[in-house]
């Protein structure tokens, strides 16, 4: 019996009992700022999350209805005539075994491999670690590697890719667990933006990746090219087919000249994969992975807090965002996220907790700026600390925040509304220098005078001095020529001169050099 990731157990849905109807409460969205409100001498920080009590004993009117409100959260996980038999000998048996009857690659056995063999074998710390935090996933993706009818292999790429860290960053911007680059990312619908990233979403990257993989294998009909060009590009692999064509050479993956970082990439998997099979033959153990769901979906039907979705499910902030990686920010936009994951026996709690809970469900809103401002002004209209607002919209020193940016802020009575799908999906912050403006200074020059010894003076670039003179950048003035300079620094106020100034300001010929600062156009 094979099993799906997103069913519902019976003893789940037994749990479900007790529950208020309050699952209509809005939350936060509006793309019109919050209501002017001075700033007051410590501005306040959002409202604190607070789960509500459980309620008095309800009547069984109200139960049966909250009941049935509350198994709708988890109704995705259901499918007409199917249900789960925890006790079944299926669901119990080891997922490595279930895996190991689907491998379907060629093996590799070259040096390769033996090189990634032996890094893993030395590492039984870090293979613990890896194959524990891999046992949350592997199930889904091992159904959805069976739903396509890929080799089973594949369900192990993410060992090779980020040791399945699902908020991995590599130093190319490569994110999640399946290593997605912002622009692949994009071609396989994963939303990227200031609410969200999908690339780090399970569900959503799972997808993409087996598409991806899938697509591969269609152009290249050879799991190993495939799996290479995952890794290097196809266009790259496309290139090194072609060559060896040229040259009459085979065309598999060993015979290819490609870099040594995909050269070793597809013999990693091979590793991976021969330990797996036998880790007793590399003195190592795997920990027990169950053939049944890790995880469910819930719905999300109002924008939530984080830290309340964490606290109704029972569950550690940081166990929570294991789960779903995918948010940005402190809030859950309903809008962009129609469900999360939870482990499999926190689900049901957390749909019984979410239908009882009457308090505010989300703190935070969306605001979209209508004019350049300083963090602090921004800080100042929202109503909240510019320590606050530069934290959790990640604004750095010295930036300006961008007519039309969308910031992050807390959210007022007067907001019932949920951000909207439009807003949840383009959302974005786009940021400026916080530059003083520049001053317009003109001079007469002096004997002296040349392009780099008056940007040297005046703290700017050659070809900065150059450009506003339209002189070559290693040109000298003539005596008495104009030159204009850009300058932040403010001009010194008009003053009588001293005679040491008056010898200072003139030149070998003892003209004087007048210098007039406007401010720039």
């Amino acid at each position: 019996m094979t099993l799906i990731s997103r069913l519902t157990p019976p003893k789940a849905l037994a749990r479900l009992s007790s529950i208020a109807a309050a699952l209509l409460l809005a939350a936060c969205a509006t793309t019109a700022p919050p209501a002017e409100a001075p700033a007051p001498a410590t501005p306040p920080s959002p409202p604190p999350v607070i789960v509500e009590p459980a309620p008095a004993p309800e009547t069984a009117i109200t139960t049966a209805q909250t009941r049935e409100a509350a198994a709708g959260l988890l109704e995705d996980n259901l499918r007409p005539g199917e249900k789960i038999d925890l006790d079944a000998p299926d669901a119990n048996a080891d997922l490595w075994a279930r895996m190991r009857k689907g491998f379907q690659l060629q093996d590799l056995d070259d040096d390769w491999v033996r090189k990634a063999e032996a890094w893993y074998s030395a590492r039984p710390d870090y293979v613990e670690r890896m194959t524990t935090r891999g046992s949350r996933y592997l199930f889904h993706i091992l159904e959805e590697v069976e739903k396509r009818g890929m080799p089973s292999e594949l369900a192990l790429l993410p060992f090779v890719e980020s040791a399945f860290v699902t908020h991995a960053v590599s130093s190319a911007k490569a994110t999640g667990m399946w290593q997605f680059m912002p622009a692949t990312g994009r071609d396989f619908d994963l939303k990227q933006n200031i609410f969200r990233d999908d690339r780090r979403d399970v569900l959503a990257s799972t997808r993409a990746a087996l598409d991806y993989l899938g697509r591969l294998y269609k152009m290249f009909g050879d799991w190993h090219l495939a799996l290479a060009a995952y890794n290097w590009g196809p266009g790259n692999v496309q290139k090194a087919v072609a060559r060896n064509q040229k040259l009459g050479l085979p065309t598999d993956y060993e015979s290819l000249k490609i870099p040594d970082e995909t050269r070793y990439y597809v013999p990693k998997l091979q590793a991976v994969k021969n330990i797996v099979f036998a880790p007793d033959r590399y003195a190592l153990a795997l920990p027990v992975v169950a053939n049944h769901p890790y995880f469910l979906s819930v719905k999300i039907e109002h924008d939530i807090d984080v830290a309340l979705a964490a606290d109704l499910a029972g569950i550690s902030l940081e166990t929570f965002q294991q789960f779903n990686p995918q948010m940005n920010k402190p809030v859950i936009l309903a809008a962009a996220t129609s469900q999360v994951l939870l482990p499999y026996d926190q689900a049901s709690a957390f749909a019984e907790n979410l239908a009882r809970h009457s308090g505010p469900m989300a703190t935070w809103t969306a605001w979209v700026v209508p004019k350049t401002m300083s963090p602090a002004d921004a800080a100042k209209r929202a109503g909240m600390s510019e320590t606050l607002l530069r934290d959790v919209n990640h604004i750095p020193p010295k930036m300006l925040v961008k007519a039309g940016s969308t910031l992050l802020v807390p959210r007022g009575e007067h907001v019932r509304d949920d951000v909207s799908e439009r807003l949840a999906d383009t959302a974005a912050l786009n940021l400026a220098p916080d530059a003083p403006p520049l001053r317009r200074v003109s001079f007469k020059a002096g004997k002296a005078d040349t392009v780099a010894g008056i940007a040297a003076r005046y703290k700017v670039r050659s070809e900065q001095v150059a450009q506003w003179n339209k002189v070559g950048s290693g040109a000298r003035f003539r005596p008495g020529q104009a030159v204009v300079v850009y300058t932040a620094f403010k001009a010194a106020p008009p003053a009588r001169p001293t005679t040491m100034a008056k010898q200072a300001s003139k030149g070998k010929g003892g003209k004087s050099r007048n210098v007039v600062a406007s401010a720039a156009p």
